[in-house]
């Protein structure tokens, strides 16, 4: 019997990936809802292409349930592994197109519009979009470094785990990225209304 909702919002990613293991399928639904959102938006941000970050999605989520079983409690977060699942594939996927490929509005993933108004969700959108276009311009391993930290939230242990490098090299590689990013971004500033804080802070 699967478990109630409600309780399942406090459930931890691990426990409810152990419930999935054990035949609950309203546990992958609950961890599927936490976590495609954000893969899709980082897969999204890394390959600027929509649909190509829908199929990676998927195949990392269909990793994970083929994990599930074997998983070890402990050893890893969810979202931490997937996060990596993901950046490989991502990696997988630019490499064989032999390019980085352009952000176009088009591709960037659709956010909740909220109590916002219509302009006010347009400036929201002019800016996510000048933001895209800029991280499009970056080194891979800096874009990805970026996104998993303002975007995603991640701590630099969590992005060290992810990218496979020491935390030292994580905040290295994240300011040379801001620094980079910044002067992509200091010609649209005044336009899409960026303080002159973009690019820095922690």
């Amino acid at each position: 019997m699967d478990m109630p909702r409600d309780t399942m919002d406090r459930l931890t990613d691990e426990a409810l990936l152990a419930l999935y293991a054990t035949g609950d399928a309203a546990a992958a639904r609950e961890l599927t809802a936490r976590l495609v959102p954000r893969v899709l938006g980082y897969a999204a941000r890394l390959l600027g292409d929509r649909t190509e970050a829908e199929d990676v999605a998927q195949e990392a989520m269909l990793r994970l349930w083929r994990a599930a079983a074997g998983w070890r409690t402990g050893e890893a977060q969810v979202s931490t592994w997937l996060y990596r699942v993901v950046t490989n594939l991502c990696t997988d996927r630019l490499r064989a197109r032999g390019r980085r490929g352009p952000v176009g509005t088009d591709d960037v993933p659709e956010v909740a519009d909220g109590a916002a108004g219509a302009e006010a969700g347009l400036i929201e959108a002019d800016r996510m979009a000048a933001l895209d276009a800029a991280l499009a311009e970056l080194p891979e391993r800096q874009r990805q470094a970026l996104v998993l930290r303002h975007l995603e939230g991640l701590s630099n242990p969590e992005i060290a785990a992810v990218m496979d490098m020491g935390v030292e090299a994580v905040e290295s590689l994240t300011a040379r990225a801001k620094r980079a990013l910044a002067v992509l971004l200091q010609g649209r500033r005044g336009a899409l209304g960026y303080g002159e804080g973009v690019g820095d802070g922690g």
